[in-house]
C-alpha cells in the first residue's frame, strides 16, 4: 500500500513543480552525456557510482507484467547515464529473478554491480540461499553479498570470507534498518570484517547521522543508503510546494534532487539506492548525482526549510 501511494505522490508532485515544468528539465538533463559521480569505498579498495536502484517491490513483477519492459529500461538507463549498482534480495518476491532475466536479455550482467543479501540462520541454509542468487541473477559472480539485518553472521562471515577469497564475490557487507540495532552493528563495524554496510538514511531518517556516518568514514567503509525518500513521507510532505529557488545554487530542480542532493552532501555515503519502476523517476534520480552539492550550511538551510513545511 506504501508503494503505490509513493508512486502517486511522487508522480503528482512532479506535475505540481514550476507550473508542470520541472519533468522535461529533467529530461533534457538526464539525455546529457555528462555520466554521474562516484565515490570510492576505500575499505573495498571500490569505486561506484552515487545513484543506483534498489529492487523493494518495484522488481517484484511476473513474467507476464507488462512493466517489465519499462523495468529493462530502467536498467538500460542506469548504465547509459553511468550508473551500475542495483541492489536486491531473497526476500523482496520475485525482484532478484527479475533482475536477472532482464540484465540477461539486455545483456547487461557485466555492466552492473549486482548486492543482494542473505537472510536466514545456518550455515546450509545461508548457503543454498546465496546459490539460488546466483541461479536467479544468471551471474558467476556477485559483486556484494551482504548479511541482512545482522541475522547469523558470525556464521554466513565465514562463508562470504570463503566465496570472495575464490572469487565468486567482490565485496561483502552488512545490514539494517533499525536505530534500536545500531550498537550491535557498529560492534560488527569495528571488527573491519565488512567493506560495506547498508541502512536507511534521509531528511526524514537521520538517526544515522550522529554515530553511524561518522564511524564509516573512520573505517572506511562503503556506505549504501536506503530508503532516501522515507518510503514516500517526504513527497507527501512537500505535496503542491515548489522546490526552493535557492536550491539551484547546487542544481536542483525537483524534489527527488532535492532529497537525494542532502544526503549525498554528506561525505561518508557513498551511493543512494532509491528504489524505481519508471524510467522518468530514474532520470529524476540520476541528476541529482551530477553537479555541485550542498555544503554543510545548504544542507542544514535545507534541513530548516522542509522543516517550516
Amino acid at each position: 500500500m506504501r508503494v503505490n501511494t509513493f508512486r502517486i505522490t511522487r508522480r503528482r508532485t512532479l506535475g505540481l513543480l514550476a507550473g508542470v515544468a520541472a519533468l522535461p528539465m529533467v529530461n533534457a538533463m538526464a539525455e546529457s552525456k555528462e555520466s554521474i559521480a562516484v565515490r570510492t569505498a576505500a575499505a573495498a579498495g571500490a569505486k561506484l557510482p552515487i545513484i543506483g536502484v534498489g529492487t523493494y517491490q518495484t522488481f517484484d513483477v511476473a513474467k507476464d507484467a507488462s512493466n517489465r519492459a519499462e523495468l529493462k529500461n530502467v536498467l538500460l538507463t542506469l548504465v547509459k547515464h553511468g550508473g551500475s549498482v542495483v541492489d536486491s534480495s531473497p526476500m523482496y518476491g520475485r525482484a532478484e529473478g527479475v533482475v536477472g532475466d532482464l540484465a540477461h536479455e539486455a545483456g547487461l550482467v557485466s555492466s552492473l554491480y549486482l548486492a543482494t543479501k542473505v537472510w536466514t540462520r545456518g550455515e546450509a541454509a545461508g548457503i543454498a540461499q546465496m546459490e539460488e542468487s546466483f541461479r536467479l541473477l544468471k551471474t558467476q559472480r556477485i559483486d556484494l553479498m551482504q548479511v541482512h539485518n545482522l541475522v547469523d553472521w558470525r556464521t554466513h562471515l565465514k562463508t562470504l570470507q570463503r566465496w570472495r577469497d575464490a572469487g565468486r564475490l567482490r565485496h561483502i557487507g552488512i545490514t539494517h534498518y533499525h536505530a534500536s540495532a545500531y550498537d550491535e552493528l557498529m560492534t560488527v563495524m569495528r571488527t573491519r570484517a565488512f567493506s560495506f554496510v547498508q541502512f536507511n538514511y534521509s531528511l526524514a531518517e537521520r538517526d544515522a547521522e550522529q554515530r553511524l556516518l561518522p564511524l564509516c568514514a573512520e573505517l572506511g567503509m562503503g556506505v549504501i543508503v536506503n530508503r532516501p525518500f522515507s518510503t514516500g513521507d517526504l513527497f507527501a510532505r512537500v505535496k503542491g510546494k515548489p522546490v526552493p529557488q535557492w536550491a539551484q545554487e547546487f542544481g536542483c530542480s525537483t524534489w527527488a534532487q532535492f532529497f537525494l542532493k542532502w544526503i549525498l552532501g554528506h561525505p561518508a555515503v557513498t551511493c543512494i539506492i532509491p528504489g524505481t519502476r519508471r524510467v522518468a523517476h530514474l532520470e529524476d534520480n540520476l541528476a541529482a548525482g551530477r553537479g555541485s552539492l550542498p555544503d554543510p550550511a545548504q544542507r542544514k538551510r535545507m534541513l530548516d526549510f522542509l522543516g517550516s513545511l
